[in-house]
């Protein structure tokens, strides 16, 4: 989501970098009623391999594989890392993945009607300090160049369509994703506030001249008054400075959602003020804050990024063990389809999974590893015939419900050229705040598949009154870890930099969860930074 009023998009980042962890399974209903099909993926709950990542009941390896690198994940931060060996001149490595893909959560599923996201579908405009990232996009033609005053030019087929956004408000569409139109003149006083203080907190700089807030986070100023916001909630910030006004207080907390899976009342404030203030909009002279986006969402990226692990991949395995022995490190991987294991013989090892899942397969990780929390987050996509279009505002790439209980949709098809479509295929966003998320994680199991749908459906009939009736088919996604959540006292916590400590220099970490935001830029950044650690020794201090 974006805003001209700087309120940065990232509610689709959300699962970046969970990569090779995240363990889905498929459920298939055939349904008697004018919903055909649901399919429903839960993340951290296949049976057979779930279960056995805990007790560790896996067949003896029957077979070795010797490579100097191995990268154990291919999410973002995995293909990133893969992408930095070959820019080193570095291609023997091996890249092992759970999925049958590579891409983590940067995938995609595609209808008979349109390629849709399963996850993250946009990237915000870079800032223009960010070298790697503009010279990533420029390797794969999403920068086309740069004009005479030195500004990237963006391929205008890759840059969301206008219209952008919609707010469902009042019992009607207006442009944009700040309430506007309904308000009271003290709300839009405050909002008006609100905006000029991020504006001081995204150019603002501490006395060591790095910015307050910047991406990726490890680049932000280690100012001791800026930092101390990261000890209390976003909620307690807003009420310190005097706000009281419900829509900003509701806009805040769709903000801290869409980017933290977590909302106002449990999201750290320094990652609140960080969604607002990171993103510099200087990649433009007109300080445009567009976002890149494709129907595929960061698939598109992802793919892009593939190229660099072609015949060094092996999908379809599941690492269940990580040791050093005899100056080696040891891993062992299952794979489910053939019911054997093998082992895994590297001088050293990039762990590009998640810290919940890192846990299970390294010795000591469990003492830091329980101060990570991870939002539930939940994904629908429908096939519509009709959406009522019969509103003042048209619909928009990214359409917002205010005061639903999700975050709104994307229309997966806004980004086709021909925008004659006969049926709509829109992707429902929707994520599990709360203080309890190992309770909250648990509460989402016991509910069935009608559950969800129906949950799903009526929280956009707020919106599509009739939704139910012009909904051909519907994919509900489950995901119990979708994103590293940063409560109050993480980001700049010991436990992260307890665990993004390698050991002995043989096992290497890298995921969004050791930055503690999960968006595309930290997953890139992390996968390079590893890579230069391993390969020159240097490394950067967070």
């Amino acid at each position: 989501m974006k805003s001209g009023e700087n309120c940065n998009k990232s509610r689709r980042n959300f699962i970046k970098g969970v990569g090779a962890s995240l363990l889905l399974i498929p459920f298939l209903q055939f349904c008697s009623d004018k919903i055909a099909v649901m399919m429903i993926r839960l993340s951290g709950t296949k049976h057979l391999l779930g279960h056995r990542l805990w007790i560790k009941d896996f067949p003896k390896p029957t077979k070795q594989i010797e490579i100097p690198y191995l990268i154990v994940g291919g999410g973002i931060s995995g293909l990133s890392a893969a992408r930095q060996f070959q820019k080193k001149g570095i291609s023997d490595f091996l890249v092992v993945e759970l999925e049958n893909h590579l891409g983590g959560n940067s995938s995609n599923g595609e209808n008979k009607y349109s390629k849709y996201p399963l996850g993250a579908h946009y990237l915000p405009l870079p800032n223009f300090q960010d070298k790697e990232l503009l010279q990533f996009l420029e390797e794969e033609k999403i920068i086309l160049g740069y004009n005479e005053k030195g500004f990237p030019i963006f391929d205008e087929l890759q840059l969301t369509f206008a219209p952008d956004e919609r707010l469902f408000y009042k019992n009607n569409w207006q442009e944009g994703v700040v309430p506007k139109e309904g308000n009271l003149i003290s709300d839009d006083l405050e909002f008006e506030k609100f905006f000029k203080q991020m504006d001081v907190f995204r150019s603002g700089k501490g006395e060591d001249q790095k910015y307050l807030f910047d991406i990726p986070i490890y680049l932000s100023s280690k100012d001791e008054k800026t930092r101390a916001l990261d000890k209390i909630t976003m909620k307690q910030w807003f009420q310190n400075n005097h706000f009281t006004s419900e829509p900003l207080f509701n806009y805040i907390d769709y903000c801290c959602k869409d980017d933290f899976g977590l909302g106002i009342e449990y999201v750290s404030a320094w990652a609140g003020i960080h969604y607002f203030a990171g993103r510099k909009q200087d990649s433009t002279p007109e300080k445009h804050d567009s976002v890149l986006t494709w129907a595929e969402g960061n698939a598109r990226l992802a793919t892009h990024l593939k190229k660099y692990t072609e015949d060094k991949s092996l999908k379809n395995h599941l690492v269940y063990e990580v040791k050093i022995e005899n100056n080696k490190v040891i891993a062992k991987a299952f794979d489910d389809a053939t019911n054997t294991s093998l082992e895994i013989i590297a001088d050293k090892v990039i762990m590009a999974s998640p810290q919940f899942v890192n846990q299970y397969l390294i010795k000591d990780r469990k003492a830091f590893t329980k101060d990570f929390h991870y939002t539930p987050w939940l994904l629908a996509t429908l096939v519509v015939n009709d959406l009522s279009e019969n509103y003042s505002f048209p619909l928009s790439w990214d359409n917002v419900i205010y005061d639903a209980k999700g975050l709104g949709y994307v229309y997966d098809q806004h980004q086709t050229v021909n925008q004659v479509q006969d049926k709509k295929v829109i992707t429902y966003y929707y994520s599990f705040s709360s203080g309890d998320l190992k309770k909250t994680r648990k509460e989402l199991y016991k509910k069935d598949k009608e559950y969800w749908k129906q949950f799903v459906l009526n929280d956009l009939k707020i919106a599509h009154p009739d939704i139910e009736e012009y909904t051909e088919d519907i994919e509900v996604f489950l995901l119990g870890h979708g994103m590293i959540s940063p409560a109050p006292g993480f980001i700049f916590g010991e436990a992260k930099k307890q665990a993004k400590q390698n050991i002995q220099k043989k096992i290497y970490f890298a995921h969004t969860d050791l930055s503690g935001i999960s968006i595309f830029e930290e997953a890139f950044h992390q996968g390079i930074n590893v890579v230069n650690e391993i390969l020159d020794g240097t490394t950067v201090d967070s």
